[in-house]
């Protein structure tokens, strides 16, 4: 018979039937022994490298100045100062501004002179003047005089630190026009200080008050 058409052939290798006993016809050569297939070696994993925490910045926190940098206490922060080129342009512009300003005022006052430009006398003259002005040194005779005690304090205080400021870069005479001027507004200040507190002990006292002069006390 052909090899294409020989009878497929199927052979029952089990020794035993379904309930346990030995089959007449099994096989009687003992059954290969299990072979161990050892298990194939788990892959290697990477060594793990372990690094030092790093503690990480704060998102928001701003960088730490020097302590030389901080303001002084009391003092408020300046802003930043402006540029040599914003300084330079603004001065033009102001200049520009006072020509046209004079120009307008010699207009509208035929025959008026330029005035004069600004210098280290006529700042000290002004404060002087501002400070007679609040001693009432002005009022006109038979007429109440206005005192203003706290500004003109002010004003003679203003001076004393225009003269420390710029002490040792005054000539003699700017220095000797400052010495005059604080000397006078001192002295001025006094006498009206003074005269203030004379008039206050001759007042007569009100009912009920204390010793003339002295302030009573209210209990």
């Amino acid at each position: 018979m052909p090899e294409k058409n020989k009878p497929f052939v199927v052979t029952d290798r089990r020794k035993f039937t379904l309930d346990g006993t030995p089959r007449p016809d099994a096989d009687p050569s003992p059954e290969p022994e299990p072979r161990n297939i050892p298990a194939a070696p788990p892959a290697a994993e990477p060594p793990v490298e372990f690094k030092s925490p790093t503690p990480a910045a704060p998102a928001h926190e701003p960088p730490q100045q020097p302590a030389s940098a901080a303001p002084p206490a009391g003092e408020a922060e300046l802003p930043p100062p402006p540029t040599a080129s914003e300084m330079e342009q603004a001065n033009a512009a102001y200049k520009m501004t006072s020509e046209r300003l004079d120009t307008a005022v010699r207009a509208a006052n035929p025959g008026l002179e330029n005035p004069p430009e600004m210098s280290f006398e006529q700042i000290v003259q002004s404060i002087y003047m501002t400070t007679i002005l609040q001693l009432g040194g002005t009022t006109q005779e038979g007429q109440q005089p206005k005192i203003d005690l706290m500004g003109a304090r002010q004003s003679i205080d203003m001076l004393a630190i225009l003269a420390q400021k710029t002490k040792g870069n005054l000539t003699p005479a700017e220095s000797q026009l400052m010495d005059n001027a604080l000397f006078e507004v001192r002295m001025g200040f006094l006498e009206v200080t003074q005269a203030l507190a004379r008039s206050a002990a001759n007042r007569p006292p009100a009912p009920g008050a204390g010793t003339p002069g002295r302030p009573s006390i209210v209990r």
